[in-house]
């Protein structure tokens, strides 16, 4: 796969956007399971798999595929 034209500035500050959100939803994940909340972690656990799937959504439209 040849990446020419999909990486560029906007693409970088893009992806660093939604990394940010995904490492924040884990923080409070993580804060959640530490002080045993479980309310809050079903809550966060599930704010967590969103911002993952939407930084994963973003890779596939712009062209890029993860594989497992």
């Amino acid at each position: 796969m040849t990446l020419t034209g999909v990486i560029d500035d906007h693409m970088l500050i893009q992806y660093r956007v939604l990394l940010d959100r995904e490492d924040a939803a884990f923080d409070e994940l993580e804060h959640a399971y530490e002080d045993g909340d479980r309310d809050h972690f079903e809550t966060d656990f599930n704010d967590w798999i969103q911002a993952m799937s939407r930084r994963l959504a973003y890779l596939r439209r712009i062209g890029i595929e993860v594989g497992a």
